[in-house]
């Protein structure tokens, strides 16, 4: 029945609760029904995965996660006063592309975005809920970071406005200027990007990249990211990141011969 999936989306909303949850709620009312027949067919998007009146806190970190990325990117599209369709190409790209979204996890991630986007709560609250959810997973709070430079720089650069927004969660997350350089670095075109995937300078010592490269791989190694609460669909964007980190490091390496 229709007024079946709004209760239980107003439900999700409020056991997640926050700016969040009321996207969340709004979202979720709309795919109610979709997740039914989903199921059905054996085709399901991770929260119409056995959610009760309780989330623990797997359910609520990837919940947070999902919702709180699109939610933040539907309101970095509209950084400029308005959304281009170059904009939306690019979330679109990143959906398809780096997430490889199933169709109806696409859709939910849709139906977020548009929710977001007409929600009067700000960019900054969004990135507020979601930096309580993660303060204690540095990798998660660098992964979405990383998320919405690529995102922004899709279009062939970050604009001021978009730059404004992403240093606000900068703030929030509590990421220094120079972590978020290292990160802003990998979407520009320079000569040692190598060394900024491995947070290195150039004029690091062999020793200093090793240990580098040991630290990252342990950070952020796939079945690490995955137990700190992010979302099946977004492993394989976290997997691409640890082997950019792999093959950053194998070309320094041969480029300096240890």
């Amino acid at each position: 029945m229709p007024w079946f999936g709004k209760i239980v989306g107003g439900t999700l909303g409020l056991i997640l609760g926050g700016p969040l949850g009321a996207v969340a709620g709004m979202a979720f009312g709309h795919l109610s029904d979709k997740m039914r027949e989903a199921s059905g067919t054996g085709q399901q998007s991770f929260y119409s995965r056995s959610y009760d009146q309780r989330l623990n806190y797997t359910q609520r970190a990837n919940m947070t996660f999902f919702v709180g990325c699109f939610s933040m990117l539907a309101k970095l599209t509209q950084a400029d006063g308005g959304v281009s369709q170059a904009e939306v190409r690019s979330v679109e790209d990143f959906m398809t592309e780096d997430l490889r979204l199933d169709p109806l996890s696409r859709n939910s991630a849709v139906q977020i975005f548009n929710s977001a986007q007409g929600s009067p709560e700000s960019f900054g609250s969004f990135a507020a809920q979601f930096y309580d959810q993660f303060r204690g997973n540095p990798q998660v709070l660098d992964l979405m970071i990383d998320i919405l430079v690529r995102v922004a720089a899709a279009d062939g650069g970050v604009s001021r406005a978009e730059e404004n927004l992403i240093l606000e969660a900068v703030r929030i997350f509590r990421f220094s200027e120079t972590k978020y350089e290292t990160i802003k670095s990998r979407y520009g075109v320079v000569s040692n990007r190598n060394y900024a995937v491995l947070e290195v300078s150039p004029t690091a010592s062999n020793e200093e990249i090793k240990k580098a490269y040991r630290r990252l791989v342990s950070e952020y190694h796939p079945d690490k990211i995955a137990s700190k609460g992010v979302p099946e669909e977004f492993m394989k964007y976290a997997s691409d990141k640890f082997r950019e980190i792999q093959a950053a490091y194998e070309a320094v390496r041969k480029e300096r011969g240890f």
